[in-house]
Formats: structure tokens, C-alpha cells, sequence
């Protein structure tokens, strides 16, 4: 018998990762039939459970004896996404890492809840191809090394999802939400992805009008363009539109605002952690005019080497978030290097939205870098023109030299 039907066994309480979904259905049911005693489901809300109560019900009626919906939105935006935001990380220059920040922070829940309920171990419903495998798994190890973790599709006999939706039909189980045609689908106040069905050919283009949840496609935006005005300090969002509001009423508010305007749809083919590459379509509208706005007074109150570096960092940083490893001294010792970046990034930005485009439409930073009286084409009486002599003598030196003896006739 594997190890895992072994922990099982010997486990008088789990801890469940639950969404309500097809793979957690099933997976509390087939827990209990393969020797877990007690189940205690745990779900993290990071703005995308919209009734806790019908969750609650639904754990429990599959078999669970606990049912936890911890809400974590306030803390999801301001301590997770905005920290990506600040270090302007995209993974392969394009994904916003909606869920790639949302897995650490559910982690920390399911830890708390092992801890409080005195749990032998934590399941979660991953599959061996994805990387929220991982990201969970080195989330955990990383507060508490010593708990077990199970992920039942590494080692149970189920294959597939058609034989999962069969072991929910032979078992009981309601799936009245789940439809053959819904796409693969994981939701949180900062993005919605879909992924699966005809969206694993790259070469089908994403049906947009039935694929999208949020957004509003291209064809149908609005014909008026609208603009909004996002207020940072230090470079986290604080206001909309001269309104001061918490991180998640800005992110609410911005996402029904930009979505209208058909802002913030990605298609994304991706290079996985385990080596695949995997296509999915991504709706991020308030992430997206965010990103765009916080670039936009960086490039006003950064001095140009630290920009160049930051800039470059943010590569590196958005590898390690996407790879599960939020809670890594590397990627620590980088948030400290951007907090400081950030000291100046203090201002407003207009975003013009139409149609799937943004536009600046004015940048105002308490402290610009930016200083008319140098950069204008009319007369000055602050920048001595002839000095460009001396300094591209100077800085082209080098070039003069290889030049002379390397191509010139020796």
C-alpha cells in the first residue's frame, strides 16, 4: 500500500483547501472512503466567494465536519498584490500573477487552521501538471516544515475529469454548478483565469463572447472613452478618481469600471514550472490600468540607474513569485530594495480607457525628476549646449578606439 493511503489512515483530522468545485467535491467524499476520519474544509476568500453559507453547506453535505470560509481580501490586495505591484513584476513580461500570489496566502490559512484544529495533514486538489502544486507545497514547508502535505491526483486511480464527474454521479455528490462547457476556471478580486476545451489549441482563437466573465469584449466597449485618476503614496494605489478608499474598493471599483472599456484582457501561452507550456485567457482590468498608471510616475520620480536595475529585478522577482517561492530570503531582501524605490512614487495619473487602449493623460508627482526648464526645445538659461561636446568625445572614446584599431587599416 502507497505512503499516502498510510497517512490517510493514521490521520484523525485533514485539512481541506476547498473551493466547491469538481475536484474538492469529489476529493472530500473519496478522503472519508479511504480512511480519513475527520475533514475540516478551508476556504480562502479572496473576494471571489460570493456566498458563504451555500460553501458551507455544500462541505458539509459532501462529508466534511468543519467548514472555514476565511476572508482575506483586505489583506490579499495590500499585502500580496500590491507588492507586485510596486516591483512592476509580469511573468514572461505579460501574467500579472493573479493566482500565483493568491496560493502563499491561502497556504497561511490552511496552516493557521491545521494548527488551530491540531490537524495531522493538509490536502490540497492540484493536479500534478499545474503549478499551484508547488507554490502550496513550498508555502507550507516554509511556515511549518514539519506538517504533512497529500495532493490526491499524484497518487489516486481517478485519471481524468470525465471520471470524476463519474465518481460524483456514482457517489451522490451535487455538481449542479458545473457544466461540460465551463472552462477551467480559478477567481480572486485581482483576476479571473480560464483555461482548458478549446483554449489548449493556440491555433482557436479565444471566443471571447464565451469566454469572458468580467470584461466586456472589444466589439461591444463602450463608444465613449472615460478617464480615471488613480492616487499612490509611496507607490501603492490609495485613491480613485479623488476619492480616498482602501486597497480592495479600489480594485472592485477600477475592475467594473475598466472591464466596460474591454481593459485588461491577456491570451497567454506560458512556460509552466514543470516544464509544459499551458495557454489561458486572463481578465485582470483594474490590475492592468494599475500597472500601467504605477510605471507611468516611476518614469517621473526614479532616478534613471535605479529604474534601469528595478526594472531588471522585476524579471527576476515575478520567477520567484510565480514559482511558489513568495516566502524566499531572495524575494524578501527584494522587497526591501523596492520599498525603497518607492519612497518617491508619490502623485496622481490620469488613464484614458477606450476600447482595450490606455493612454497617460497626465502624470502630477509630488516630487518629479521631470524639470521643464531642461528638457524644453525653447531658449534656457540652465543647460550650456556646448558642453555635449566634451561629453560625447569623452563617452565615444572607447568606440573611437575599437573602431581605429580593429576595422581601421593596420
Amino acid at each position: 500500500m502507497k505512503k499516502e493511503y498510510e497517512i490517510l489512515k493514521n490521520a484523525n483530522k485533514v485539512v481541506l483547501a476547498y473551493s466547491g468545485g469538481l475536484d474538492t467535491s469529489v476529493i472530500v467524499s473519496w478522503l472519508k472512503e479511504n480512511g480519513a476520519k475527520e475533514i475540516i474544509c478551508v476556504s480562502g476568500d479572496l473576494g471571489q466567494v460570493k456566498d458563504p453559507e451555500a460553501l458551507s453547506k455544500k462541505a458539509l453535505a459532501s462529508g466534511a465536519s468543519k467548514f472555514y470560509n476565511v476572508e482575506m481580501k483586505k489583506e490579499f490586495i495590500e499585502d500580496y498584490a500590491f507588492k507586485i505591484l510596486k516591483a512592476d513584476a509580469k511573468y514572461e513580461n505579460v501574467y500579472l500573477l493573479g493566482t500565483a500570489i493568491a496560493r502563499p496566502l491561502i497556504a497561511k490559512a490552511l496552516v493557521d487552521i491545521c494548527k488551530k484544529e491540531n490537524a495531522d495533514v493538509i490536502v490540497h486538489g492540484c493536479t500534478g501538471k499545474g503549478n499551484d502544486q508547488i507554490r502550496f507545497e513550498l508555502s507550507i514547508m516554509s511556515l511549518d516544515p514539519d506538517i504533512k502535505v497529500l495532493a490526491p491526483w499524484r497518487f489516486w486511480d481517478i485519471k481524468g475529469r470525465s471520471e470524476e464527474e463519474k465518481y460524483a454521479k456514482d457517489h451522490g455528490i451535487e455538481l449542479s454548478n458545473e457544466k461540460d462547457d465551463d472552462y477551467s476556471m480559478d477567481e480572486n478580486i485581482w483576476h479571473l483565469s480560464h483555461e482548458g476545451l478549446d483554449l489548449e489549441n493556440p491555433e482557436n482563437p479565444a471566443n471571447l463572447e464565451k469566454v469572458l466573465k468580467w470584461v466586456t469584449p472589444y466589439e461591444k466597449a463602450k463608444d465613449e472613452s472615460e478617464i480615471v485618476e488613480i492616487g499612490f503614496n509611496k507607490g501603492v494605489p490609495i485613491s480613485l478618481n479623488g476619492e480616498k478608499l482602501d486597497g480592495a474598493s479600489i480594485v472592485e471599483k477600477l475592475n467594473d469600471i475598466a472591464g466596460k472599456h474591454a481593459i485588461g484582457i491577456d491570451d497567454i501561452v506560458e512556460s509552466r514550472m514543470v516544464g509544459m507550456k499551458s495557454r489561458g485567457v486572463y481578465e485582470n482590468p483594474a490590475a492592468s490600468v494599475l500597472y500601467f498608471a504605477h510605471e507611468k510616475l516611476e518614469s517621473v520620480t526614479i532616478h534613471p540607474d535605479v529604474l534601469e536595475y528595478k526594472q531588471k529585478m522585476a524579471i527576476d522577482y515575478a520567477k520567484l513569485v510565480y514559482a511558489g517561492k513568495w516566502m524566499n530570503p531572495l524575494k524578501e531582501a527584494m522587497d526591501k530594495f523596492i520599498d525603497k524605490t518607492q519612497e518617491n512614487v508619490t502623485g496622481t495619473v490620469k488613464v484614458k480607457l477606450y476600447k482595450g487602449s490606455m493612454q497617460p493623460y497626465g502624470i502630477k508627482a509630488d516630487k518629479s525628476l521631470y524639470i521643464e526648464q531642461y528638457a524644453t526645445f525653447e531658449e534656457d538659461d540652465v543647460y550650456d549646449h556646448s558642453d555635449a561636446t566634451g561629453f560625447i568625445n569623452l563617452f565615444g572614446l572607447s568606440t573611437k578606439i575599437y573602431s581605429k584599431v580593429i576595422k581601421g587599416d593596420n
